[in-house]
């Protein structure tokens, strides 16, 4: 266990700056907006913002600014990987240890603006002991070097951590990603996990003659999810089958990069047409740069070719809780997860919002955390 700061390179800024400002541009789609992809003359005034505007080292003091640590972790198995983490303590001694989870194309930045309100909240009895890792091949974390590194040994891998760290009695929250490998930890530690809380809380669809007729808002919701289907899925068959490939191109170019990433910030946010206008300009980039720094597109790409698809659907007998937000791409009805989730205590639907929860309603999911996490202290 290691103490760990961000020290950017001066050089790896300047680097950034020259390739933003040679960028090969292409034409502009065919048709208006964002059907195509990110507009031209949108990405253009983003990119030349980041290379002439935006300050890298607000953000990097400001992660800095709380304790971080590297510890090798192997998941169970004999590949080991350097993981990072904010460790941020409450002063309230009763306070719950709890562990963060975040998913592509997120990152520890998702968490950074719920930290404080987790760990200092105006009563003491809903503080908690905060530990947000970067997952393996994300961010500040180190690269896997095997395959193997799928959601199963990175839950594996954070009941390890949390051991390391001197927490035997802990929650765990996740979104994305992390909702699978919350979940799964969930299942593989019940006796030490409290109970989790889940943004986008998945569960095996039930068969035909088990299925119970849907009401208005359950038949929108998988409307939705087919619509994200055929329209919004590009990325993950890219990232599934051919990580390495795509990721020759992000790494290169930070105009590539940047649209990889904001375009699913637009999809994805309850955002009205524009990502800015649920979350700001700077915070944005905040999270891009997480990815462009450490050169993490492909080792990132790499979670979907380890496990999109193969998902096990294992019944968590934990307390749990859910926020399904309105703009979740995924959003089940409560019997189906009921199948799955055997103790689904608290159930709540937002009347607005979308995938990043953290980043776009921060007040109501620290008041959701804290509502669930009361029932199981």
């Amino acid at each position: 266990m290691r103490e760990f700061r961000i020290e950017t390179p001066q050089a790896d800024l300047d680097d950034l700056r020259d390739r933003l400002r040679r960028t090969r541009w292409p034409e502009p789609a065919t048709v208006d907006g964002w059907t195509q992809g990110v507009p031209l003359d949108y990405l253009q005034e983003l990119c030349a913002y980041w290379a002439d505007g935006y300050d890298w080292r607000r953000c990097e003091a400001e992660i800095n600014a709380r304790p971080q640590i590297r510890t090798v972790l192997d998941g169970g198995a004999d590949d080991t990987v350097d993981v990072h983490a904010l460790h941020v303590r409450s002063r309230h001694e009763n306070a719950l240890p709890l562990i963060l989870t975040h998913g592509w194309p997120g990152s520890i930045v998702e968490y950074l603006g719920i930290i404080d309100d987790l760990v200092d909240p105006p009563d003491p009895a809903d503080a908690f002991h905060v530990v947000v890792p970067s997952l393996p091949g994300f961010g500040f974390s180190g690269k896997p070097r095997l395959p193997g590194w799928g959601i199963e040994r990175i839950a594996t891998a954070w009941a390890q951590l949390m051991d390391r760290l001197g927490y035997d009695r802990y929650g765990a929250q996740g979104g994305d990603w992390g909702s699978m490998i919350t979940a799964m930890l969930g299942t593989g530690a019940p006796e030490n996990v409290v109970g989790i809380h889940l943004t986008m809380p998945l569960a095996e669809v039930p068969p035909d003659e088990e299925r119970r007729p849907l009401s208005r808002e359950e038949k929108k919701g998988m409307l939705d999810a087919k619509k994200f289907r055929r329209f919004g899925t590009g990325y993950s068959a890219q990232q599934s089958t051919r990580p390495q490939t795509i990721g020759y191109a992000l790494t290169d170019s930070p105009v590539g990069q940047c649209a990889w990433i904001v375009e699913k910030f637009w999809d994805w946010t309850d955002c009205a047409g524009q990502p800015e206008n649920t979350i700001r300009r700077d915070r944005l980039l905040d999270n891009v740069m997480t990815y462009w720094l450490t050169g993490s597109a492909a080792s990132s790409a790499r979670l979907y070719w380890e496990s999109y698809g193969k998902t096990r659907y294992d019944l968590v007998e934990v307390p749990a809780g859910a926020t399904v937000f309105p703009h979740e791409m995924r959003r089940l009805p409560r019997h189906w997860l009921e199948r799955r989730f055997t103790d689904l205590r608290m159930l709540n639907h937002p009347e607005v919002g979308g995938h990043f929860a953290s980043m776009e309603q921060p007040e109501v999911l620290v008041d959701d955390i804290r509502t669930f996490f009361r029932m199981v202290r």
